[in-house]
């Protein structure tokens, strides 16, 4: 995938650069805790990952998100 076809499809763009789909939050099937489903696409090969949704909407050391909204999810 090109990263102008990643763009197309992406809704958060990663502090490294990285392109994502936001896809749904899910919950932790032990613990309950929110997770969000999200898929890389660019630009490594695309595929499904979790991350706990404080993570994922969390904030870096300086401030800046980790995931940064380009659109509404």
């Amino acid at each position: 995938m090109t990263e102008s076809d990643a763009l197309a499809l992406a809704t958060h763009r990663h502090y490294k650069g990285g392109l994502y789909r936001y896809i749904d939050t899910a919950r932790h099937s032990e613990t309950e805790a929110p997770m969000v489903v999200y898929e890389h696409l660019w630009p490594h090969a695309r595929g499904l990952w979790v991350r706990p949704a404080e993570l994922f909407f969390g904030q870096l050391a300086d401030g800046s998100p980790r995931f940064a909204a380009l659109r509404p999810a």
